[in-house]
This record gives structure tokens, C-alpha cells and sequence, in this order.
């Protein structure tokens, strides 16, 4: 009998599903890959934005985490908003446990630190678990500009600088013992929405892009990471599995249509709909 690959997401809810588990089921179904969701916080949010956040029990989330790994053989897992402290220790101990399951480079982190419209998503502690801790147990992370930031502790500066700053994230989850780490900047917050690689052997690569004329932009961080996933599922090189994320993404901007009186989601189903 045929099946398909399962992937999990453990991220927040969003209400208006632009960004969070249900943007990256959505994701996961565009790709053909079957999702299965942990949810570590909810948000009272909407296109206009966070209103408010309220996390999830750690021991909640991680009795969801075991309960799912002990029904579905996992082939990979994106992790994004975590929202506190206790759910970062928690899914670090969780990745620990299936590390003989699953390779490093079957789990991408989109570090969801702050929302848009300025919310903190993710407390102080919480950031620190994740820079000392969750950098040991993943095979890729995706910050953008203001991420890479904050986990590096100084500004990179404009695209000239984000390569530099790229290899002292990645230096960090060496001194970790990881030495595995794939580093993807995404730029859409540069003058040009151009992606920043560097591979775990050290190769850079810059991926061009174009500003896609929309107001429907909500959540574009989530579907990047959770297509990457997908294509390194599916068997893709890094190179190529970044390069068809950041296509799916570009396409999902340009076939949205309205939804809310603020920032939109993306059409992450546009393969599907008819006339597209």
C-alpha cells in the first residue's frame, strides 16, 4: 500500500491560519506530505496582529510530542513560534530522545522570536535554551535579518554583512558539538528579497528574488521553513531544497488574494485552485 511521508509541526496557533501549525499543515499538503501538529502556544491574533499570547504547559506539549512519535514513524519535523521557556526544554529533551530516529538534517527551525506588529514571542530564557540548547539537535535554521540578531547578540548590518554573520550562528552550534548546521537567511526584509546559504560544509550561496506586489505577506517565514522540509524529504540537495522553498513561496505571494482588513496570508494552495 502506498503512503506518504509524515512530517510534524510544532508551532503556535494562529486564528487566520496565515502563519503557525495550520499555515504549515496547509504547506505540508502542498507538498504531498501527510502533518500531524503539536501546538505550543495560541494567539489571539489576526491579519491587523497580536493581540495576545498565551503558551501551552510544557508537560501538555510534550505528552502531545510522545504521543504522536509513539503512532507515526516521523520523517521530519519543522519547529517554529515555541513561546516560552518550558516548551524550548521540553522540545530539546523530546529531539534528544528521537535522535536515533531521525538525521539532524530532517529538522528545521524557523526561530520565531517576534511577531511583526513588535509582539515577543518567545521570553529570554526561552531564547537562551534555544541558542545553547535546541542549536545542538537541529539540522537547519531559517532566521531572517532581526532573528539573526538576536541570536547572534549584535546587528548584522545590510546583505554585505549577513554572510559573516551567518557563520557566527553556525560557529555557535559548533562550539555546541554541531557541526551539521545548515544556515539560511531569508531576505525579505532587504532591499531585495534575496536568501543568504551556508551549508554545513561551509558553502555559501545567495538565492536572487523579487518583490511580489501584494498585501498578503502574514506567515511567509512559516511556509519557507516548512517547504524546506518538505523538499529535503523529498530527497533534495540543500541547494536545491532552498531554491524550490523560496519558488513556492514567491508563487503562494502571487496567486493570494485578499483575506482581513491587514496583512493577508498567502494562497498556500494555489496549486489546487482551479484556473491558477
Amino acid at each position: 500500500m502506498c503512503t506518504k511521508p509524515v512530517a510534524i509541526t510544532i508551532a503556535g496557533f494562529d486564528p487566520g491560519s496565515g502563519a503557525g501549525v495550520t499555515a504549515d499543515l496547509k504547506t505540508f499538503s502542498a507538498h504531498r506530505v501527510y502533518g500531524v501538529a503539536c501546538i505550543s502556544a495560541l494567539t489571539v491574533q489576526s491579519t491587523q496582529g497580536v493581540r495576545a499570547v498565551e503558551p501551552l504547559s510544557a508537560a501538555l506539549v510534550r505528552q502531545t510530542l510522545d504521543c504522536l512519535a509513539e503512532d507515526v514513524s516521523l520523517s521530519g519535523i519543522k519547529i517554529g513560534m515555541l513561546g516560552s521557556a518550558g516548551v524550548a526544554s521540553e522540545v530539546v529533551s523530546f529531539l534528544v530522545a528521537e535522535s536515533s530516529k531521525l538525521a539532524r538534517n530532517r529538522i528545521v527551525l524557523d526561530p520565531v522570536l517576534r511577531s511583526t506588529s513588535g509582539t515577543a514571542l518567545l521570553d529570554a530564557n526561552g531564547i537562551r535554551i534555544l541558542r545553547n540548547q535546541l542549536l545542538h539537535c537541529i539540522g537547519w535554521i531559517t532566521p531572517n535579518i532581526q532573528e539573526l540578531a538576536i541570536l547572534i547578540g549584535e546587528d548584522p548590518g545590510g546583505r554585505d554583512q549577513v554572510p559573516a554573520a551567518a557563520v557566527r550562528l553556525k560557529d555557535i552550534a559548533g562550539r555546541q558539538g554541531n557541526d551539521e548546521l545548515n544556515v539560511v537567511v531569508t531576505g525579505g526584509d532587504l532591499t531585495r528579497p534575496d536568501d543568504f546559504l551556508l551549508t554545513a560544509t561551509g558553502e555559501q550561496h545567495w538565492f536572487s528574488g523579487e518583490r511580489v506586489a501584494t498585501n498578503s505577506t502574514h506567515g511567509t517565514g512559516c511556509a519557507f521553513s516548512s517547504a524546506l522540509l518538505c523538499e529535503l524529504i523529498s530527497g533534495s540537495s540543500g541547494r536545491e531544497a532552498v531554491a524550490a522553498a523560496k519558488s513556492y513561496v514567491a508563487e503562494a505571494l502571487r496567486f493570494a488574494y485578499p483575506v482581513g482588513k491587514g496583512k493577508g496570508p498567502m494562497n498556500h494552495l494555489y496549486q489546487f485552485d482551479p484556473g491558477m
